[in-house]
């Protein structure tokens, strides 16, 4: 069983450091800066075996060589960032479908591209918990720096089949800026920015708590970018949101 700690950097990112119950056996999530992780890795006693990051981006992979040249942790990402050699410290590669260990929680890796070119996810099947970086946001998605609106829309796509249950450890929170953009264009796309999750994200925001994690049933039925049933509709809301 995990345990995770979800530590708010930055303006607006979380890293996620996880810990195996059972065997003690630590790893962090896409850690942007060193400090809070080296913090609370000392409070509790842990070390750390394994940086797991979803893309190349400075505010996910910031903290990378020191963390490892004070732990000793070994980097995983995407083999296409290992081949581009963008990923700092990283020596292994995961493609779809492998399975990353953190103790006895096993994660099965997801290719995502859209965003980056070389993104993936970390999907801890029993536990049923996604780290997907900048795929997916509560009521959002990666702005497409590299990849289509075709590779985000299948992106999404997969995630979407994923148990409903899940709980969705994403990278940001951008659930206000996200919920003002849905409610802009809630009557061109039938969006109900009164319901019932929509008005429990806002009561979270004015009481200073954070919207994420969430689940990932409460979006598939919530978020216009989830709801997009065609690519081109897709590209129309991301563009959208692009200009907002």
């Amino acid at each position: 069983m995990l345990t995770v700690e979800q530590i708010p950097v930055l303006n607006d990112n979380y890293i996620y450091v996880l810990k195996c119950l059972s065997t003690g056996d630590v790893a962090v999530v896409d850690p942007a800066v060193a400090p809070p992780v080296v913090q609370l890795l000392e409070e509790k006693s842990w070390g750390l075996s394994k940086i797991l990051n979803t893309h190349h981006h400075f505010d996910h992979v910031g903290a990378n060589k020191k963390l490892q040249a004070k732990y000793g942790a070994e980097i995983y990402a995407s083999n296409y960032d290992l081949e581009a050699k963008r990923i700092p410290g990283q020596a292994i590669s995961v493609s779809a479908g492998d399975q990353v260990r953190v103790g006895d929680s096993v994660a099965e890796v997801v290719e995502l591209p859209g965003h980056t070119l070389g993104h993936i996810a970390y999907f801890f099947t029993e536990q049923k918990l996604l780290f997907c970086g900048d795929v997916m946001f509560s009521h959002g998605c990666g702005r497409l720096f590299e990849g289509s609106a075709q590779q985000m829309f299948d992106s999404l796509g997969q995630l979407k089949k994923l148990p409903q249950e899940t709980t969705v450890h994403c990278a940001h929170e951008y659930t206000e800026k996200n919920l003002d953009f849905s409610k802009s264009i809630s009557q061109e796309f039938d969006f109900d920015h009164e319901s019932t999750y929509v008005k429990s994200l806002r009561s979270k925001i004015s009481d200073g708590i954070p919207t994420v994690p969430f689940l990932l049933k409460d979006e598939m039925n919530s978020s216009p970018f989830l709801r997009a049933s065609t690519v081109e509709e897709f590209a129309k809301i991301r563009k959208l949101r692009d200009g907002f």
